[in-house]
């Protein structure tokens, strides 16, 4: 059954120590004003730049090194997460309702369900 997916999202893992000074900064970088999520204090979003790529900003925990991820957005995360392996990628933790890989050369990223709604619908591959 084919699936769609679309890589939709720059996201900036900040740890605490960082994140204030972090996110001050890729506001300015960007010219966008950090809109803190009011669910979760831990995320905020510079918003949607070309073709709906998403830039957010995650604080992460303590002892976590500053790093860049990116996340794949799907309308079928098993099937995904088995196309990705079979290009190398590899399993790194099951997140409850997303999945944590890595890529060949160790890099995190995820793989998580429609996250941009429209922008997915534009922008989505469709595989076999």
């Amino acid at each position: 059954m084919p699936h769609r997916s679309r890589l939709s999202i720059l996201l900036l893992d900040l740890p605490p120590e960082h994140h204030a000074a972090g996110t001050a900064f890729w506001a300015g970088a960007t010219g966008r004003t950090a809109e803190p999520d009011g669910d979760d204090e831990k995320w905020a979003s510079l918003g949607s730049f070309a073709e709906g790529w998403h830039v957010e900003i995650q604080r992460t925990g303590e002892g976590t090194a500053p790093r860049w991820h990116v996340d794949i957005e799907t309308d079928d995360i098993p099937a995904e997460v088995a196309r990705l392996e079979a290009l190398g990628a590899t399993r790194h933790r099951d997140m409850g309702s997303f999945w944590q890989l890595l890529d060949p050369s160790g890099m995190v990223f995820c793989v998580v369900g429609i996250q941009t709604g429209e922008q997915f619908d534009r922008h989505a591959v469709t595989w076999p």
